[in-house]
């Protein structure tokens, strides 16, 4: 399959919350498109990724299928 990717959003959350409804692989960062050899995400499994420090660009959650197509869920948040 070929890797979707999130709207950008700007620098400032510590992380964000993934999830998806069919196994899949994420990858977070500025510019990033996952592949295979991402962190692998279960089915239905809210996984918390920490966002990296980079040059505060926008940054995006990228996710590519495992073997059927689905939707992939992210909430940007901060670590109180």
């Amino acid at each position: 399959g070929t890797a979707g990717v999130t709207g950008t959003w700007s620098a400032g959350p510590q992380g964000v919350v993934v999830w998806s409804d069919q196994a899949c692989f994420v990858l977070v960062g500025e510019g990033v498109t996952a592949t295979t050899s991402s962190t692998p995400v279960p089915a239905n499994t809210p996984i918390p990724f920490k966002v990296p420090q980079g040059t505060g660009a926008l940054w995006r959650v990228s996710a590519i299928q495992v073997s059927t197509g689905g939707t992939v869920y992210a909430k940007p948040i901060n670590i109180q």
